[in-house]
């Protein structure tokens, strides 16, 4: 912080002091901890770095402390010496005062860090760490560390020094100064750049909307004003009412997504175009019948002519031209377009009323209302005379996708042959594969469980590599109701362990006496042969894994292991339906040269399948080659691939969602084991938001603790891999500079999570002229 920072802070933690203090200008742990809004161990009840800095600022013992000693201390903090702030943590972890820090002091200070960061290893593992610290530290071996030990350690990690420096204090950080205001980023160069294909469509689509409706209104010039609008409006919504399903023909867009149109158009952005063609329809239509209301009025009061009312509700005035219904199909098509508008607006579904995974029957009314597209497209062919010409083409390639959708999911059924319940409440399926399913790495299915909900279909990417045989996985964690209803419908009937998130608290075996160790993986397949864990591994272990069939499942016979009989019975309880597969943008992945992959919590699945893709690739060229150096680097280089680098970015809440994928990543890092460090084809990147960061003064122990115990066992602690999982949220732009300088190729950017952090990473994106590209369901 700047001293303008500073003298702001300090005025607020005044304020804060002043605002709980008593009469006595004095305030106790309780009231310090409140003031300053200290973040308490959620297990148990206790901060044990808010008692200790209390004690710490508490210099007369008096139990309580007053202003003055706080700000002096904090001030201390602030402008003190490198020297002053060392001797301050070096107070925290002197328990006792005596001037020396022991083993088992340092035992509880790291114990503390790992509560408040939400990470649970076992004893073991916690005095490996403390001694991987307190060894390192003590050179003197005499059995404690002094001030100079720790001072001469905390030289050996340069970042931690840096950290203490900028924010020895930072546990006490006040509200966020509001940012100056700064020019919208739509103004940039380097938006319009990076979203010039969205911008050009867009500008076209209005273009059209603008000539079509001069062309109506010059075709009627000789009427009154109002008779003008309601014409142009009519021909901008014979164009929409047609486009707006045109952007939602998935198989369509599917396959143009190999071609070069994909290139030109966003593609990748038919959702949300479908829903901006939504607003302009459901807006020309409230103008549109508006001018018309307004021509009904006037024409009522000429004399002789028909009433307002026998206008709008009657076919006397022969308006139309199928019997003089254009007055009846309009007001029939102006509700049903509101009421489509109501139930799929952003505020009503954000609002948890109308989700399609919240209650069955407000899903139902959500996805019945838009049905209703059915009585509009056949009210507008009565309404418009001319709108069956535009709708001929758009129509019978819409027609052909759903029948050929449901002709493919519903010709013959499929049956899930294996589950397994994984931490957090994740339910990994694994579906038999149809002879002539094939997909791309990265797509997605709508899945339908009959046994579930009879009619409700819900996207899902799929997990497993196109090259896998036999079967295909998809992973559903529990959000809402039907995804809850899956979970539990798995669970009935059978002796499983409680569902509720545990971590990792076992390691990876090792050989030779040392401690067995633990990473969860999601389950396996067989088929896959050895390409990614199976649960016969040593190193592997899932909360529940329920086998459904067995050799003879692919004539329908499932056994399910709960010991049901019956083979209908159990057909019904395990039969699916996929409705797919459907292309996404990470399908431009392999045609990419540096592609960087984001995936936010259970936001991985597309990028699992990709990553499993790409080690299969590897390895069939691998056995091809007949040359005796092979390099990942050159093996990807090829017409059908292109890929130079390939950087994973995985960001989880908590230390459980990494057993998700554990296994797999094992193994990419497995058949890398061999490339140089520094330039490896595939770089992975693990963060554990819940982790104190590393500019957190107390978790500046812990991190070295966990640094040194990697360096020593070549493994990271939370979740066994190579890769050391980082605490906190990455700094994108520190880590999109490094991307940068790499001088890998174009780099493109692949994310999958949550809208919030989509805005964040697409802003970096466009500050570093990187394509960004997004999932959309």
């Amino acid at each position: 912080m700047n001293l303008e920072d500073d003298t702001k802070w300090l005025e607020w933690v005044a304020k804060q002091f002043e605002s709980i203090a008593g009469e006595d200008k004095e305030i106790n742990l309780e009231e310090f901890k409140a003031a300053l809004k200290v973040k308490e161990a959620s297990f148990t009840g206790r901060s044990f770095f808010a008692e200790r800095f209390f004690a710490l600022f508490d210099s007369d013992r008096s139990g309580t402390i007053s202003l003055d000693e706080l700000l002096e201390a904090l001030k201390l903090l602030i402008h003190g010496s490198e020297t002053d702030k060392l001797r301050f943590l070096f107070q925290v972890y002197d328990v006792d005062g005596s001037g020396a820090i022991d083993p088992d002091e340092l035992r509880t200070v790291l114990k503390s860090c790992l509560k408040e960061s939400c990470i649970s290893l076992p004893e073991e593992k916690l005095d490996d760490l403390t001694m991987a610290l307190f060894e390192s530290a003590d050179s003197d071996s005499s059995g404690c560390i002094t001030f100079e030990e720790l001072r001469e350690e905390l030289e050996h990690f340069p970042e931690v020094m840096e950290n203490l420096t900028i924010s020895a204090a930072s546990w006490l950080k006040p509200p966020a100064v509001p940012r100056k205001s700064s020019p919208p980023r739509y103004l940039s160069q380097a938006y319009w750049h990076n979203n010039r294909s969205k911008l050009l469509f867009l500008g076209s689509y209005m273009c059209v909307n603008v000539l079509l409706f001069a062309q109506a209104a010059l075709k009627h010039a000789g009427s009154g004003a109002w008779v003008r609008v309601a014409k142009g409006c009519g021909q901008c919504l014979n164009f929409n009412c047609t486009f707006v399903g045109v952007l939602m023909l998935r198989r369509c867009l599917t396959w143009l997504r190999a071609t070069w149109v994909a290139r030109v158009l966003p593609l990748d952005q038919n959702v949300v175009l479908h829903q901006l063609v939504g607003y302009m329809t459901a807006a020309l239509a409230a103008i549109h019948t508006g001018a018309h209301l307004v021509n009904f009025m006037r024409m009522s009061q000429a004399q002789g002519s028909f009433r307002f009312w026998e206008f709008l509700l009657t076919t006397r005035p022969g308006i139309g031209w199928i019997y003089g219904t254009a007055s009846i199909t309009g007001l029939l098509l102006q509700l049903l377009v509101s009421l489509m508008l109501v139930c799929s607006s952003a505020f009503v579904r954000q609002s948890g009323h109308f989700e399609p995974d919240a209650l069955p029957f407000h899903w139902q009314v959500f996805y019945w209302t838009h049905l209703s597209y059915i009585f509009i497209w056949t009210l507008l062919v009565i309404h418009g005379p001319n709108f069956w010409k535009w709708f001929v083409a758009p129509g019978f390639l819409f027609l052909s996708e759903k029948l050929l959708g449901a002709a493919l999911s519903r010709f013959g059924a499929l049956y899930i042959v294996e589950i397994n319940l994984l931490p957090s409440k994740v339910t990994h399926l694994v579906i038999k594969r149809p002879p002539f399913f094939h997909y791309k790495p990265g797509d997605y299915v709508y899945l339908n469980i009959p046994a579930i909900a009879k009619y409700e279909w819900h996207p899902f990417t799929i997990s497993s590599a196109p090259e896998q045989p036999g079967t295909l996985w998809l992973h559903v964690r529990s959000l809402g109701q039907w995804t809850n209803r899956l979970y539990e419908h798995f669970c009935q009937n059978r002796d499983l362990p409680d569902p509720r998130p545990e971590c990792l608290d076992r390691r990876l075996g090792k050989k030779k006496g040392s401690q067995k160790g633990m990473q969860r993986y999601l389950a396996a397949s067989p088929d896959l042969d050895d390409i990614v864990a199976t649960n016969e591994d040593e190193m592997v272990e899932v909360l529940s894994c329920v086998p459904l069939g067995r050799p003879g499942w692919e004539t329908g016979s499932i056994s399910m292991s709960s010991g049901q009989e019956g083979v209908d019975a159990q057909s019904r309880g395990n039969q699916c339906y996929l409705d797919g597969p459907y292309g996404t943008p990470t399908r431009r992945i392999f045609t990419s040269e540096h592609a960087v992959l984001i995936g936010a919590g259970i936001g991985i699945t597309p990028f699992a399948s990709i990553l499993q893709s790409i080690m299969c690739r590897y390895r069939m060229r691998k056995q091809a080659s007949d040359r005796q150096s092979y390099a990942w680097g050159d093996s990807l280089k090829n017409e059908d691939m292109k890929l130079q680098k390939v950087d994973f970015i995985w960001i989880n809440r908590d230390q459980t969602s990494f057993e998700w994928f554990v296994s797999l990543l094992t193994q990419l890092e497995i058949s890398q084991a061999d490339e140089d460090p520094g330039d490896r084809f595939l770089e992975m990147h693990l963060y554990m938001t819940s982790a104190l960061s590393r500019n957190d003064m107390k978790a500046i122990g812990l991190q070295m603790a966990l640094d040194l115990l990697a360096k020593k066992e070549k493994r990271d602690s939370i979740t066994g891999l190579k890769t050391r999982t980082q605490p906190g949220r990455p700094d994108w732009n520190k880590l999109f500079q490094k991307l940068a300088e790499e001088n890998k190729g174009k780099v493109h950017v692949f994310f999958c999570g949550s809208p919030a952090l989509a805005k964040v990473i697409k802003a970096q994106c466009e500050q570093f002229n990187f394509r960004f590209f997004k999932e959309h369901f």
